[in-house]
C-alpha cells in the first residue's frame, strides 16, 4: 500500500525525536503502536465481515441455482395430484361396483320372491 523504506522510517524517527523530545518519544511510540494495532484490528474485522457477506451471497446464489435445476417440489406436487386422481377413480369404481352389487341382490331377491 505505502512504499516506506528504511530511510523514510529513520527520517520520521529523527524528526519525531527532534519535535517531541527524548523523554516523551517512548510514550508517543507506544501510543502510535496502540493506534496502529487498533486500526489493523478494525481493518481485519471489516475484511472478515465482507468475506462472510460474500460467502453468504454465494451460498444464496448456489441454492437458487439448485432449486431451478432440481424442481423436486414440482415433481412431488405432480405425484400428489396423480395419486389423488387415482384415489378418486378407485373410490368411484368401488362405489359403482357396490351399487351394482346391491342392484344384483335386489333383483335376485325379487326373482326369489316371484317364485
Amino acid at each position: 500500500m505505502f512504499d516506506v523504506g528504511f530511510f523514510e522510517l529513520m527520517l520520521i524517527g529523527v524528526v519525531a525525536l527532534l519535535v517531541v523530545g527524548p523523554e516523551r518519544l517512548p510514550q508517543l511510540a507506544r501510543t502510535a503502536g496502540k493506534w496502529l494495532g487498533k486500526g489493523k484490528q478494525m481493518i481485519n474485522s471489516v475484511k472478515a465481515d465482507i468475506a462472510q457477506e460474500m460467502k453468504a451471497e454465494e451460498l444464496k446464489k448456489i441454492l437458487e441455482q439448485q432449486q431451478q435445476l432440481n424442481p423436486v417440489h414440482e415433481i412431488m406436487d405432480d405425484t400428489r395430484k396423480t395419486l389423488n386422481e387415482i384415489e378418486q377413480e378407485t373410490k368411484s369404481s368401488l362405489d359403482s361396483a357396490a351399487v351394482g352389487l346391491s342392484d344384483d341382490k335386489n333383483k335376485s331377491s325379487a326373482d326369489t320372491d316371484k317364485t
